[in-house]
């Protein structure tokens, strides 16, 4: 006689002799951690980054400027890039004095650009 198949077992079931894989919770943690940081960044980059854009839309707009006006909002603009960049890095835990602080000048600069033209 031939000898009986076993019933086959559902694969959504658990298997005693497959156990699955422990978690690594730390890992899960530091994966969780990076994003939160990248998204915080961002965040904090594009928001003022925005503000930088509006102070120099609002230089190029100005009616009737004094001597300097523009130049100085373009400044005050670089200023505050410079700080999103600073903001960026620190939040990484990075030194916020670096080199990549001169990232935040560049609109300042076309912002100059643009008004002296």
């Amino acid at each position: 006689m031939s000898q009986p198949t076993p019933p086959r077992r559902a694969r959504h079931l658990m298997d005693p002799d497959a156990p699955r894989p422990q978690r690594d919770h730390a890992s899960e943690a530091r994966n969780l951690t990076r994003v939160q940081r990248w998204v915080l960044s961002v965040l904090a980059v594009t928001t003022i980054f925005h503000l930088v854009v509006g102070l120099i839309v609002a230089a190029i707009t100005l009616d009737d400027p004094r001597p300097g006006a523009q130049v100085g909002l373009c400044l005050i603009a670089g200023a505050f890039g410079v700080i999103a960049v600073a903001a960026a890095l620190a939040i990484h835990g990075r030194r916020p004095l670096s080199a990549w602080l001169l990232v935040g000048l560049i609109p300042s600069a076309v912002g100059i650009y643009l008004v002296s033209r």
